[in-house]
């Protein structure tokens, strides 16, 4: 770090990293109204704005965000200020209102997802992916609480996206990296660091970008990202990209720079608020540019401000391959002619949704991508798409959390119950509640402060639990 930052940097690099980490939140735009937070801000000193991300917010102390219902609703999500900076890099490459397809491919546990869907226009898509399956579940239950139902959430490796060729208009590849920058953060990253380590994660680094870029169409852009400082894992890795596969380094901020650059971009926790990052956007050249022609990063990008704006791309690839074909998963997701009418009425806009049976679950998913969905379920691990409806429970349909979440539940389909924080932790701890006496027998929609956070099975004298035991609060500690 000294001969990258010099002994002077370097000393106010080290002092940063016994400060305490700062905490931040991002505001679901979705949910809470900008008026809302607007207000707050004025009445209260514990929040204040994050430069780089107009929903983003630094707070004074760390809650107790376990035992806020606001958090399992999904009005925001908690995630660290440096990485935020993705948001304004799609506010930057995304313009003029067309809906894109993008991959975010290191997805878990959700924070650059749910800050692309608020970023995305209207009548996107995204996938979300995950490799490791205990963490593509979080992902899930993140992408779930935050509402929009234009996402497949998936558990695959890079070389498995076969069947994705120039699909996705943007590509976010957060890789998995040696951890310099979450030093302060999570000091058990100290302990696994090592030279030998850093030179397997650029590596490692390089390979999932090579088996992932045909799925980025011509002209597409790649976000590149780690949570490290070195040069093999950031700008060299960046350069091999544009050297070998053929790429435009670009700036990661047309119009404006908060990091020590805007080609190769870094946040340092003694320059930024927030923990180390390293961000580079890159745009797949056309095959007429040719890769031969692809000049160097010093003398092609000093002092010039690139912008790529992204149009609608292409259908999706059916090509399969060999291995893949035989997960065919096809049979158990049908459309029903049998498809229970109520539960069109249960969301708004039905009639851009087409409506599913998968196994003994009825789901609905956006119209225009239920090809891609059906491509997805062919050749990938799907852990969650669009919005899962109801559960059939012998005669009777119950209804999923997820549909609690979405944002495009009809909440005039169902009786609410507001409750309080006492009553809404107890919710969310899987206990069963009391409500009123005026509150109607059967499904019920539970809300906190007018946001919805699941439902209950009022049977009078007690309401039953349907919040999903896996994601509730298991501490016996209650606020007071």
């Amino acid at each position: 770090m000294i001969a990258i930052l010099g002994k002077e940097e370097y000393s106010k690099l080290e002092a940063a990293l016994h400060d305490t980490p700062p905490t931040s939140i991002r505001i679901n735009p979705s949910k809470v109204d900008a008026t809302a937070v607007d207000t707050y801000k004025q009445t209260t000193d514990t929040m204040s704005p994050v430069p780089w991300c107009s929903t983003g917010f630094y707070l004074s102390q760390r809650p107790q965000f376990t035992f806020d219902p606001l958090l399992h609703a999904g009005c925001y999500y908690v995630q660290e200020a440096s990485s935020m900076y993705v948001g304004h890099i799609l506010s930057q490459y995304v313009r003029g209102g067309s809906p894109v397809r993008v991959l975010d491919l290191c997805a878990a546990p959700g924070g650059k997802s749910t800050l692309a869907l608020s970023h995305l226009p209207e009548g996107s898509l995204l996938i979300a992916n995950e490799a490791i399956r205990s963490r593509a579940n979080i992902l899930a239950e993140n992408i779930i609480k935050w509402g929009k139902p234009n996402c497949i959430v998936t558990n695959n490796y890079a070389e498995d996206f076969t069947a994705f060729d120039e699909t996705f208009d943007i590509v976010i590849c957060d890789v998995p990296c040696s951890g310099e920058g979450m030093f302060r953060k999570d000091h058990d990253t100290i302990g696994e660091w090592s030279m030998p380590n850093v030179k397997v994660c650029s590596s490692r680094q390089r390979d999932i970008v090579s088996k992932i870029w045909h799925t980025l169409k011509q002209d597409g852009i790649l976000i590149y990202s780690t949570c490290t400082y070195n040069t093999l894992e950031d700008e060299d890795n960046v350069r091999w990209i544009a050297e070998e596969l053929g790429a435009e380094i670009l700036s990661s901020s047309p119009d404006v720079q908060w990091g020590i650059d805007n080609i190769f971009t870094h946040f340092y926790p003694h320059i930024t608020k927030g923990e180390g990052f390293f961000v580079s956007v890159l745009r797949k050249k056309a095959e007429e540019e040719g890769r031969d022609e692809s000049p160097t990063c010093s003398r092609m990008y000093h002092g010039r401000n690139m912008q790529c704006e992204i149009s609608v791309s292409p259908a999706f690839s059916s090509k399969k391959s060999k291995r893949n074909k035989q997960k065919d998963k096809a049979g158990s997701m049908q459309k029903t002619s049998t498809f229970p009418s109520e539960l069109k009425t249960w969301v708004n806009d039905s009639t851009d949704m087409t409506f599913y049976q998968d196994n003994d679950t009825f789901k609905a998913f956006p119209s225009a991508y239920y090809p891609t969905l059906q491509t997805a379920r062919q050749t990938l691990k799907v852990v969650h798409s669009g919005i899962s409806l109801a559960k059939q429970k012998g005669k009777n349909l119950q209804p999923c959390h997820s549909l609690s979440m979405s944002l495009s539940i009809n909440r005039q389909a169902f009786p609410c119950a507001d409750l309080d924080l006492h009553r809404a932790i107890a919710y969310l701890s899987g206990e069963a509640i009391q409500l009123p006496q005026e509150t109607p027998t059967g499904h019920v929609l539970l809300t906190y402060q007018g946001h919805p956070i699941g439902f209950a099975n009022n049977i009078g004298s007690r309401a039953n639990n349907l919040y999903p035991s896996e994601w509730k609060i298991r501490s016996s500690y209650r606020p007071q």
